[in-house]
This record gives C-alpha cells, sequence and structure tokens, in this order.
C-alpha cells in the first residue's frame, strides 16, 4: 500500500480514526486544505479501507481541463453529440460505478456545470452529452478543495445546495506548519521512499543545519514541498544553495529565522574555537533583519555572478539592479571571487 498518512498529530489520528469510521458508509466526503498536505492520500485510504477497494477509483482534476472538455470527461457522449464524436463515450462516472470517483478541486468547477453535478449528486442519474437516455450510476464521490468553499459561495462562485450535498463528511487537512512534531518522522519517510525509488544506498545523510531549518521552514507547499525539497537533495541539489533558497523563501513570506542559520558555516565553526571571539549579536530585530537581508542579497549577487561568469553588466540585467547599484552592493557586501 503505498498511500500512508503519517503523523503523531491529533489531527492526524483523528483523521485516522475517521477513515475507519466512515469508510463503508459511502455518503459523500468532502476533503478541504491547503495544497500539498495530502487530500488524495485520504481519498485513497478512504477507498482503500472500504468493500469497494476492489473496484475502481477513478480521478478527476476539475481545475486542469476546460467546461466543455470536463463536461465530455465526467459524464460522456454519444456519437455525433460534437465535431469528431465518431462513437460514443463513456465519462468519468459510468467507470466508476460500484468504486469511487475522486473530484479533486472541485472549487474550481464552472458554475454551469456545478447544476448537473448536483442533479448526479441527488438522484444518481444523468445523460451522456448529446444523449437523451438516463445513465444510472452508483459511484461513492469524494471531492476536495484548497477553496474556502463558504465565502465561494457568499460571492456566487460555488452553489449553496451542492455544497450541503459534498459536505455530509468534512475531513480538515491540517498545513505541514500547524503540525511541525511530525516533520522528522515525515523527512526520515521521504528519505526511505525516494532511496526506495531511486535505488540508492544509505550513504545519504540529511545535516544538522537542515534538520534544524526543516523544523522552522513555514513549508508553503505543505508534506509535497518536504518531500520534493528531499528529493532534490538526493538527486544532488546544493545544501548550501537550498539553505539559502529557504531561507529567502522565509524572508519574501515576512518571516525572520534565528540569527545563526544565517551566518557562513566559517563564523559557525569559529564560535567553538578557544580563544576565538564571539561575533556580535543584534541587540534588536531591526539589527536582525538587517543581517538576514544582507546574507540573502549577498548570496543572490554571488548566485548570479557565477552564472554570467563574473560578467557585471549581465549580472546587473538578471538582477533587474543599474550597474553602478550593482558595484556598490558587491563592495558594500565585501564580495570577491574567492567566495564563490
Amino acid at each position: 500500500m503505498k498511500h500512508i498518512l503519517l503523523g503523531k498529530h491529533p489531527s492526524i489520528k483523528k483523521i485516522r480514526e475517521l477513515i475507519t469510521m466512515v469508510s463503508d458508509t459511502a455518503f459523500n466526503v468532502l476533503i478541504l486544505g491547503e495544497t500539498g498536505t495530502g487530500k488524495e492520500v485520504v481519498a485513497r485510504l478512504l477507498h482503500y479501507a472500504s468493500s469497494r477497494r476492489n473496484k475502481r477509483f477513478i480521478k478527476i482534476n476539475c481545475a486542469a481541463l476546460p467546461l466543455t472538455l470536463l463536461e465530455s470527461e465526467l459524464f460522456g457522449y454519444k456519437k455525433g453529440a460534437f465535431t469528431g464524436a465518431d462513437k460514443s463515450k463513456p465519462g468519468k462516472f459510468e467507470l466508476a460505478s460500484d468504486g469511487v470517483i475522486f473530484l479533486d478541486e472541485i472549487g474550481d468547477m464552472p458554475l454551469v456545470l456545478q447544476a448537473k453535478m448536483l442533479q448526479v449528486l441527488q438522484s444518481g442519474e444523468f445523460n451522456r452529452l448529446g444523449g437523451t437516455e438516463d445513465v444510472k450510476v452508483n459511484a461513492w464521490v469524494i471531492a476536495s478543495t484548497h477553496h474556502d468553499l463558504e465565502k465561494d459561495m457568499k460571492v456566487g462562485l460555488f452553489r449553496e445546495d451542492l455544497y450541503y450535498r459534498l459536505n455530509i463528511i468534512k475531513v480538515e487537512m491540517p498545513s505541514l506548519a500547524e503540525r511541525k512534531k511530525d516533520i522528522p518522522l515525515l523527512t526520515n519517510h521521504f528519505i526511505n521512499e525516494h532511496r526506495r525509488d531511486l535505488k540508492i544506498g544509505d550513504h545519504f545523510k540529511l545535516n544538522g543545519d537542515l534538520r534544524k531549518l526543516f523544523q522552522l521552514y513555514h513549508w508553503p507547499g505543505n508534506v509535497r514541498e518536504l518531500s520534493s525539497t528531499i528529493l532534490r537533495l538526493m538527486m544532488g541539489d546544493d545544501p548550501e544553495k537550498l539553505r539559502f533558497e529557504l531561507l529567502g523563501n522565509m524572508k519574501a513570506d515576512g518571516l525572520t529565522p534565528p540569527l545563526k542559520l544565517f551566518l557562513d558555516p566559517s563564523e559557525e565553526a569559529g564560535k567553538g574555537k578557544k580563544g576565538s571571539k564571539e561575533p556580535d549579536i543584534p541587540k534588536s530585530l531591526k539589527d536582525l533583519k538587517r543581517n538576514a537581508a544582507n546574507y540573502i542579497e549577498k548570496k543572490v549577487i554571488l548566485h548570479a555572478l557565477e552564472m554570467t561568469g563574473w560578467n557585471k553588466r549581465q549580472t546587473a540585467n538578471i538582477l533587474k539592479v543599474s550597474y553602478k547599484t550593482l558595484f556598490y552592493k558587491i563592495d558594500n557586501l565585501g564580495i570577491g571571487r574567492e567566495q564563490a
């Protein structure tokens, strides 16, 4: 079973209990949560835990298809329904009958199609595109979205009657930032999973600084971002450049990590030496922010200079600053080729 819901956070334990409790009810399920929190994992676990596990699990992404294509994908079409329809084709609802249909990102479904969706949920019947005969289905409907559907209803973007049809059983996925104590467990899981997929030995190690940063980082892409970040490292990404990238993301989102994460490795190493001078510790949040900004700016400029072979005019163009400004920053930040 590839799909597992890892975590010791109370919200994750509650979701696991809910899956066991409702897996054989066939009540419509609505899974809410930010992108990357594992909504599809929950949908597949519901399917696996149910008596429908040997029937089909059909997924359709409502955000990925335009209106006309989404309708034909969901409900199928009759021969001659439109140009190019040279034969009849069943839709996803028919294919999922007696199994599960997972409507991913249903919050992006066009309003005109929401009415037809409501009809299917109410009666279990619909017409194929261009057809007149009723098609009966018995699919378990599980839907998900990152939208706030209650807000969407207020502004007329989502039908209220459809919302209450879908929202029989609601599962709310927590963000990774809400369950940071699960990060070490998830990190080790993804290292082992990617190690198996890549068929590499156990030589990969995540250094201590990155593990600390993983605990402090806000993970806007949630569990999916954590998994892809670990994969990048295992595929050979420079850990130091990745650290800089994560710190830059934090600053861009208005967050300021502890000062020690902004120190160069040489500064960190010098702290423990006998007789070494302790680095100046900022006395205010203003000082901390300035040090953080200088660190990130220095790393960005160095990276751009490396990309251009230290061609300063090209570097200035990449960074969208004037040639004069770039020279000032190089001098002010003490940037030299020996740091590359």
